[in-house]
């Protein structure tokens, strides 16, 4: 029986030690970025990502439950207010809302991103002149608040996200280079 209150307590100073390094140590705040060099100028590649009726023409999200996926499209056909929310039983897709926040017309736009439950984020596209062709940086930042657990996923953003900001900047480029011709 002495061994079994041992490993109760052993279970619940790892617990707790587990949640104030998550606490004292590990970030409050998570960003992740990817860029892209694209054959293609500016103007080409604005279209593509200043409007959110386009963003599954490249996402990576899009081919991860194309069929399952509902999208429902609200507010101005371009600009700020411009929202796009989807639903999907897919975990790697569920549901949320993005709206368009800010816009600095043919450079960048910022939207919101809600998760519901999951939390919220703000992501940044922009695009500037690089040689003949753009550069594309794709960011994305999010409060992880006070929750130790969702510190410690904190750690794996870069990957989760960065894989599919990766992916999603490779279908950019080669939709923007096959409407240049340089593709």
């Amino acid at each position: 029986m002495r061994w079994l209150v041992r490993l109760v307590v052993a279970i619940v100073a790892l617990g707790a030690i587990l949640a104030l390094v998550g606490l004292v140590f590990l970030p409050r705040h998570v960003a992740v970025s990817r860029s892209i060099e694209i054959a293609a100028p500016p103007a080409v590649v604005w279209p593509f990502i200043s409007d959110l009726r386009r963003f599954n023409e490249w996402s990576a999200w899009a081919a991860i439950d194309p069929d399952g996926t509902a999208y429902m499209f609200e507010g101005p056909d371009t600009g700020v207010g411009q929202t796009m929310r989807w639903s999907s039983e897919h975990p790697n897709v569920g549901s949320g809302t993005q709206e368009v926040v800010a816009v600095d017309p043919g450079r960048s736009i910022d939207t919101r991103l809600d998760f519901g439950d999951m939390g919220t984020a703000e992501a940044t596209l922009t695009v500037v002149s690089a040689g003949t062709g753009s550069e594309v940086d794709w960011g994305f930042s999010t409060d992880l608040g006070m929750n130790p657990i969702t510190r410690w996923f904190g750690l794996m953003f870069d990957s989760w996200v960065g894989n599919d900001y990766e992916t999603g900047l490779e279908n950019l480029k080669a939709l923007a280079e096959q409407k240049a011709g340089t593709g």
